[in-house]
């Protein structure tokens, strides 16, 4: 199984030329993701047509994590810790509850969590990845 559970704005940027190597990162390390991610980046209302194929193409390839019980506790522990969104507190709950680590580059909205790993592969000077 995968280790790192991958944001939503990971998933759309790598369908953009200028992250050329970030499908690399996401082919090599075949994150799981939160169903979450799949209803943010779906259902985005002005995806283009090679867009919404290279999306399908992808949660058909990624293991996509339900919102179980376990999550919802996780997320709802989080909410009550600090002001948050609700795709965020979700995404999050995931990622503690399958013992995975969020690959975001939005960070912040992330690193105040203890037990959770937050990794941005867009910033990170040991990987190469732009």
């Amino acid at each position: 199984m995968s280790t790192d559970l991958i944001d939503s704005n990971l998933i759309i940027y790598a369908a953009q030329p200028k992250h050329k190597k970030l499908p690399a990162y996401v082919a090599a390390e075949a994150p799981a993701v939160s169903v979450v991610s799949k209803v943010e980046t779906l259902g985005y209302h002005r995806l283009d047509r090679d867009e919404q194929a290279f999306l399908e193409d992808f949660f058909d390839a990624a293991l996509v994590l339900p919102v179980s019980q376990n999550v919802i506790e996780e997320a709802i522990r989080l909410r009550q810790k600090h002001s948050m969104a609700l795709g965020d507190a979700l995404i999050a709950g995931t990622a503690i509850s399958h013992g995975l680590r969020v690959a975001t580059h939005n960070t912040d909205d992330f690193d105040w969590i203890d037990d959770l790993e937050v990794f941005d592969p867009l910033s990170s000077s040991t990987l190469d990845y732009e």
